[in-house]
This record gives structure tokens, C-alpha cells and sequence, in this order.
């Protein structure tokens, strides 16, 4: 009996040695994601991707061999509860390698304690004040340790505000055209609030007062007066898809004549289906090269990925499931580099961003726009892709269907390449 006991004692000793191993030969990376709060229409289908991605990192044997521990959380879009999850993230003994981040208020509120305790954040925030790493602008304080995949919201914002004026033009327009920027009063929609008045004035618009609806989906009927008594030509939503549908079908019943230009997050298929004609004719940016079933050689890698959640193949994903992969595999490239190069940590992932120019991660190819950080420059890109949504008829039905009919589509109309001006940097 003692024997056995000696023995039982023993293996339980390997045991919890094996599994403190087996626990510190993972990866840990921390992934904030709102399923629940007010930019969860748009953030399940990011959050979704960038947890399928990784577990098909995992599938694919890890990283260097390891596996990687993804602590998905789901934070409402509530900065109190991003701050105590990185309080979680970086403690001493449970400090991750790198972040999958997501809201401008949450990413912002812990700029300083990211570069600080050398923690990266890939975000889904694009705001211009996460590009300027050394802080030399004076527009922002200095990022070192955010990375977003995609042009900034004050970049897309003033390559939409280019095609305005010549959209404005090519219709035989005269006088100045009307400029308003709309959205909560937060810092997501106000990112590119200024930035985007600059410029429209720069490019001879006048600009008018902005108008604020909230996050939410709500009743925006006197939004829509105001659009029509102000005669407001061109309007940038800057709130995420659910609450910008609102708008738009309030607009479209009160008989507003307006051009919409959406940020990001504020157009995709699901939402087309939903307003249907409401949406018909929003510009906006897309990040990725293609969208999903596109024709590129990376779309089978996404495809893979997919299945992770969807073993069937049949769900159609929005633009911002295949961009969050894009971001996933950025990160997977740059913790690879890492883990080759002194360990994965967070200075080392750091590091292995300002590695390559014209980076699309392996089998991404032509599914990922080719992006280049630098240690004074975080705008990975400057090269916007402008996109139009079409709707020809009745929205009900799957929406697989619907894109594969042609009912929706969202269709390239301009590709805008900013020049890198310094004194754009930041903001």
C-alpha cells in the first residue's frame, strides 16, 4: 500500500510538472471581442474570425511547435472591463505575448500602459492616433505598441471626401458642396472628426455642424430633417452598421437626396440585407482585396479558417470576418519571427512588424492588401479601396443567395493611394 502511495505520489508530481510545462510552452495572447455591447453587430463576425483563425493556427501545429492559448473575452464595448482584463494580461505570471484588441475607447485608454509593459495590440480600432509611435506629431501621445490591419478611419475618411469631389463634378454639380459628419459622441465616430473637416474644407466644401445619433439603433427621424432642411450633400456615418441602418431608412422615408459615406464598420452584406434600398449606393472602405468567395489565391486559406465554426461551408462571411483574419495572420507571421528571434514576447513581436514592406502574410495572397510598419510610422497602409453598395431588389432570403444572385453587391469604384504626409500622421 505504501508503495503504491510513494507511486501515486510520484505520478501526481510528474503530472503537475508536465502540466506547468505543457502551460508555459503555450503562446498566451489576450482577445478582446464585443458580442453583446454596442458595436456587436460588426464585432461578432471580427471576434468570430480571429478565434477561427487561431484554432486553425493550432490545427496547423502552433506556432514554433506550440500551441496558442486564446483568452477570448466578451467586454460589451465597456472600457472598465477592458482595463481589469488587461490588468489580468499583463500580470507578471500571466502576461500574454501579444493582444487582439478591439474598440477606440478601451485601445486608447491603454496606449500608455501598453508601451509601458511592452504589450502589442492589434485592434480593431483604426483611429489615427494609434499610427504614431515616437509621438513626433504632437497630435497624439507616442504608440509604440498598437498595430491595426487597414487604413486609419481619418485616412479612408479623407480618400472618400477625394472621390466626393469628383463625384460632385463628374454629376455637373455647381457652387460647394455640403459636408456634415454624423455619429455619437464617443470616441470611435469623433476619431476622424477633425481630420475629415480639414480636409473637406481644404477641398472647397462647406462644411456644416455635425449631427449626433447614438451608437444604438433608435428612432432618427429628426437626424433626417435636419439632413434635408440643412441640404447636406455629402454625410459620413460614423457609427457602427446597426445604428447607421436607422439612419439610413429614416432618411430614406423622410426623402432625404443625400450621398452616404460610411466609416469601416458602418457598411457590410449583412447590413445592405437589413436596410435594403435604404443602403442602396453607401461608399466605403473595404480593407481586404477581395471580399468573401473573392478570386485570390489566399480566399482558400479563409475558407479553411472558416470551417473552424462552420464545418458546412455554407455561411456566407461579411467583409469584416475576412478582414480580422487577415489580422489574425498578421500576428501569427509576427509571433513566428519572434519566437525565432530571442522568444515570443511582446518587444520581439514588436519588432518583427517593422521586419518586412509589403507584407501579406503566407497563403493570404491576394486576399490581404500588402502592408509596411515602421518603427516611426504605424499607418500600415495608405492605399484606400473605395466600395459602393448596389441593391436591385427585395433583400428578404439568405443572404448567401442574395450576393450570389446579384441583389446585393458591393462593387470597387476607386482605389485612392494617400501620399504619406507627415503632418498627417497621428490624427
Amino acid at each position: 500500500m505504501k508503495t503504491k502511495s510513494l507511486l501515486s505520489t510520484a505520478s501526481l508530481a510528474l503530472a503537475i510538472a508536465a502540466f506547468s510545462a505543457g502551460a508555459h510552452a503555450q503562446i498566451a495572447v489576450g482577445h478582446l471581442a464585443d458580442y453583446s455591447g454596442g458595436t456587436s453587430d460588426v464585432g461578432t463576425p471580427y471576434g468570430q474570425a480571429v478565434a477561427d483563425t487561431f484554432a486553425w493556427i493550432n490545427k496547423n501545429g502552433g506556432i514554433g511547435g506550440k500551441q496558442v492559448n486564446v483568452d477570448t473575452n466578451d467586454y460589451g464595448y465597456q472600457v472598465p472591463r477592458a482595463i481589469a482584463l488587461y490588468k489580468k494580461w499583463s500580470a507578471p505570471d500571466t502576461k500574454v505575448a501579444a493582444i487582439m484588441g478591439w474598440g477606440t475607447a478601451d485601445t486608447e485608454a491603454l496606449t500608455g500602459f501598453l508601451a509601458q509593459d511592452k504589450i502589442p495590440d492589434m485592434s480593431g480600432s483604426y483611429a489615427a492616433a494609434l499610427t504614431d509611435p515616437e509621438g513626433t506629431s504632437g497630435k497624439a501621445k507616442p504608440a509604440p505598441y498598437n498595430l491595426f490591419y487597414g487604413p486609419s478611419y481619418s485616412d479612408a475618411l479623407r480618400a472618400m471626401l477625394m472621390w466626393a469631389t469628383d463625384d460632385w463634378k463628374a454629376k455637373g454639380k455647381s457652387g460647394k458642396p455640403k459636408f456634415v459628419h454624423m455619429g455619437a459622441n464617443h470616441p470611435y465616430p469623433n476619431a476622424p472628426k477633425a481630420a475629415g473637416e480639414a480636409l473637406a474644407q481644404e477641398l472647397g466644401f462647406e462644411v456644416l455642424p455635425p449631427l449626433v445619433f447614438a451608437l444604438t439603433p433608435g428612432d432618427y427621424s429628426a437626424q433626417c430633417l435636419s439632413l434635408k432642411s440643412s441640404g447636406a450633400n455629402y454625410a459620413y456615418l460614423g457609427n457602427t452598421a446597426a445604428s447607421n441602418i436607422s439612419v439610413m431608412k429614416a432618411c430614406k422615408t423622410a426623402g432625404v437626396e443625400i450621398q452616404f459615406l460610411g466609416n469601416v464598420w458602418g457598411m457590410d452584406e449583412n447590413a445592405a440585407k437589413t436596410a435594403g434600398d435604404a443602403a442602396n449606393g453607401v461608399v466605403f472602405p473595404l480593407r481586404t482585396a477581395v471580399s468573401w468567395g473573392g478570386d485570390a489565391p489566399g480566399m482558400k486559406t479563409v475558407m479553411e479558417i472558416s470551417k473552424i465554426s462552420d464545418p458546412t461551408g455554407k455561411v456566407y462571411r461579411p467583409v469584416h470576418y475576412v478582414a480580422a483574419v487577415c489580422s489574425a495572420m498578421y500576428m501569427k507571421e509576427a509571433l513566428d519571427w519572434a519566437a525565432k528571434n530571442g522568444g515570443a514576447n511582446g518587444e520581439n513581436v514588436v519588432k518583427a512588424f517593422h521586419q518586412k514592406k509589403d507584407w501579406v502574410p503566407v497563403g493570404m495572397e491576394g486576399v490581404c492588401n500588402p502592408s509596411t510598419w515602421t518603427e516611426k510610422d504605424h499607418r500600415g497602409t495608405l492605399k484606400v479601396d473605395l466600395y459602393q453598395t448596389k441593391i436591385s431588389g427585395a433583400t428578404d432570403g439568405e443572404l448567401n443567395d442574395l450576393m450570389a444572385k446579384g441583389t446585393i453587391k458591393i462593387e470597387k469604384i476607386k482605389t485612392v493611394e494617400l501620399p504619406r504626409k507627415p503632418e498627417w500622421l497621428g490624427w
